[in-house]
């Protein structure tokens, strides 16, 4: 299955209250994968703010990198290689090889010096290449309107 229309098979969440919450900076690839670049975006959430699994998945880390906590849900019904979500900065609440469903509570939000307001850095990978997570976000149904008003 591609991933365009895998992305609109599937439903996903926000995974930070209140839908939507607010971008304080986007997605930007790197022209390479060693170059700068911002691999995922920053959602406004204040310290304690819970992280959400935004589908069905696997735990598959949940644990320190780099001095920040960062949890890794891997998207079971997406395909092989399966879509990977990371969170950071978060304390995870949830160990490695738990399942859970879209919804479940699995970190909360830590103050770090990743962004100058608190924010939950938002992570999208298919096998080892960066993704906007921006193609999980829900959308809203499109309606068509009456011709002329």
């Amino acid at each position: 299955m591609q991933l365009t229309t895998l992305f609109l098979a599937l439903t996903f969440l926000w995974p930070v209250p209140p839908p939507p919450p607010q971008i304080l900076r986007g997605w930007h690839p790197p022209p390479g994968p060693y170059a700068a670049g911002h691999r995922g975006i920053d959602l406004a959430a204040p310290p304690g703010t819970p992280v959400l699994a935004p589908a069905t998945g696997t735990i598959t880390y949940a644990g320190q990198v780099a001095g920040r906590g960062v949890v890794t849900l891997t998207l079971t019904a997406t395909g092989t290689p399966p879509l990977r979500t990371t969170f950071t900065p978060v304390t995870p609440l949830i160990t490695t090889g738990t399942q859970v469903t879209e919804g479940t509570p699995i970190a909360e939000t830590t103050l770090d010096t990743h962004c100058t307001t608190p924010c939950l850095h938002w992570g999208l990978l298919h096998d080892d290449t960066y993704l906007n997570p921006l193609l999980l976000a829900p959308r809203a149904r499109s309606r068509l309107l009456p011709l002329g008003g």
